[in-house]
């Protein structure tokens, strides 16, 4: 009710005409009581944003391409409980009136200042919330006993920004933005879509990037992936130095089946790995796995799965072993395991990772803390409005294994389906191969990964913040943000977002490859004719055609 009643005050406030100022005082008299504004402050184009310093999950200060208010509002969302929110407001004369919500990453509380850059360089009005609270992405301690601050990061921080600042830009322009967008990956991922569940109103479009949207299985399924690993002394243990070497061997075994040898692991879903290849012989050099060893990697690769029978989480994809060091590298489980249980769980931090079991995930399923997990497949709702969703994940994704996002592409259409609702008139999910966590590729791989998707502008250019959209491609063919658009406002499907990897992908210039991701099921096939480096040489086919074009080979 507080967000309506928000969206209400502002509104009568709404003037033909452009009559705002970039002041704390300005903004003052449009906010309601529970609201104060941190700061207010014009900042000059191709000049650089001073990130606030207490802004630790996104300390990075980006150019500004464009001239911009940039504002910050701070929120009472309950008596324990608050969040703020940074808006970058361009000048009226560049502004494309549209608005932009950008997402979050993992359990950071930080305005994500980056993020928003981008998105001020297509003329957006784009808002980012710190998700209630102060912290890295990696630090859950906040958490304990603060139920409401849990909320907050669930998605009421969220949800009460995107009313809040889309209300500053109609009142600030004088006008209410024409269409409302949404960018995030990872948690920005499960934002954007826990989102639309609650709130299919919010978002004309939205852009989910390997969204952590199952919550209360991702956290449990990092810990035992841990576990699995540990302890360090223990006969099955894969140190760290092995995980390139158990990388090479999978490409070595999956690269070549679509067609092509060129490092690129195009259906890891699709290989027939064989691991005892990695088996250790009685005068190897160690560049290899003992059968302790081999139990171990068999059971990274494979579905988490519980007391009868219970599947709780896929395991990590074929080609993911590269990016392995992030949660299977420690001494210790990764603490977006540990501290999910201990902090966000069970309010208890002096609780013991190796007293976790099946019973935790049975307990993280029945409190939900935060009503964090995006688990209402019935997209009807966001459907019926006209809302288009396109989803992305990368196939070399090493924190949130790539199979979760099928699940739920999977969950959804047989929700839907039945209901006589087809997936591919508004919802869409591309598998980007050799892409690693939202961003990147190993760098003898060289898989084309960037198209604009969340997190990826601040990836590349030798000046953070400097780049947005995709830098000599910008169009909705290599952009998967101008792609949503033209599929909201011109009713353009997207049959292909072609992604582009540059020789020096810190500065940009000569490309080494562009190649298209496919709508999944589709896969792109290369012609065998002309380069398989330029996207003209491969197409999006379906996976029987996949298999009669193997055959005819």
């Amino acid at each position: 009710m507080r967000s309506q009643h928000l969206l209400s005050t502002l509104l009568p406030l709404l003037s033909p005409t452009y009559a705002a100022d970039c002041t704390p005082a300005y903004f003052r008299t449009i906010l309601p009581s529970n609201a104060t504004v941190r700061f207010a402050t014009s900042v000059a184009s191709n000049t650089v944003f001073q990130v606030p310093r207490d802004n630790i999950a996104y300390s990075t200060s980006p150019l500004l391409l464009h001239s911009a208010c940039a504002v910050e509002i701070n929120i009472t969302s309950s008596s324990t409980s608050a969040f703020s929110f940074g808006l970058f407001l361009p000048d009226p004369s560049e502004w494309n009136e549209r608005f932009l919500a950008v997402g979050n990453g993992g359990f950071a509380g930080g305005v994500n200042y980056l993020d928003m850059a981008a998105g001020l360089g297509y003329g957006f009005a784009v808002m980012s919330t710190d998700t209630g609270h102060n912290s890295t992405s990696g630090d859950i301690t906040w958490a304990t006993n603060q139920e409401q601050k849990k909320l907050d990061w669930g998605y009421r921080a969220m949800h009460e920004s995107v009313v809040a600042a889309k209300a500053i830009t109609a009142a600030f322009y004088g006008q209410k933005p024409s269409r409302s967008y949404y960018s995030g990956c990872s948690t920005g991922g499960r934002q954007g879509i826990k989102e639309v569940q609650l709130h299919p109103e919010s978002f004309d479009g939205v852009l989910a990037g390997a969204p952590a949207w199952w919550t209360s299985h991702l956290q449990t399924w990092t810990l035992e992936a841990g576990l699995i690993n540990l302890p360090l002394d223990s006969p099955g243990h894969i140190p760290s130095t092995l995980f390139p070497v158990i990388a090479k061997e999978v490409r070595r075994q999956c690269d070549g089946q679509d067609g092509l040898v060129d490092s690129i692991i195009s259906d890891p879903e699709g290989c027939n790995f064989f691991s005892e290849a990695l088996l250790c012989g009685s005068g190897d050099d160690g560049e290899c796995l003992t059968a302790p060893q081999i139990d171990t990697l068999y059971k990274l690769h494979h579905p988490y799965v519980e007391t009868n029978n219970t599947f709780v989480f896929p395991g990590l994809e074929l080609g993911s072993e590269e990016q392995w060091n992030v949660l299977l590298g420690g001494s210790a489980p990764n603490a977006l395991g540990t501290q999910y249980v201990q902090n966000f769980l069970l309010n208890d931090p002096t609780w013991n990772y190796w007293d976790f079991n099946g019973s935790i995930v049975e307990l993280a399923d029945r409190i939900q803390p935060g009503n964090a997990t995006a688990y209402d497949y019935d997209l009807s709702p966001f459907y019926a409005k006209g809302g288009k969703l396109i989803q992305y994940h990368g196939e070399a994704d090493g924190l949130i294994p790539t199979g979760s996002s099928s699940y739920f592409y999977k969950q959804v259409l047989k929700t839907l389906k039945p209901k006589g609702i087809e997936l591919d008139s508004w919802y869409r999910f591309f598998l980007v191969p050799g892409m690693q966590h939202c961003s990147g590729t190993p760098i003898d791989v060289g898989a084309p990964w960037y198209f604009a998707g969340g997190n990826q502008a601040g990836a590349v250019g030798s000046s953070p913040g400097a780049v947005y959209s995709v830098p000599g491609f910008s169009d909705a063919r290599h952009d998967a943000l101008l792609a949503l658009m033209a599929w909201v406002e011109h009713g353009q499907a997207p049959d292909e977002i072609v992604a582009t990897v540059w020789k020096n992908p810190r500065a940009l210039g000569d490309v080494l490859r562009q190649r298209p991701l496919c709508p999944y099921p589709k896969q792109a096939k290369w012609s065998g004719k002309g380069s398989a480096d330029s996207a003209e040489s491969w197409s999006c086919v379906g996976v029987g055609e996949m298999v009669n074009k193997r055959h005819h080979h």
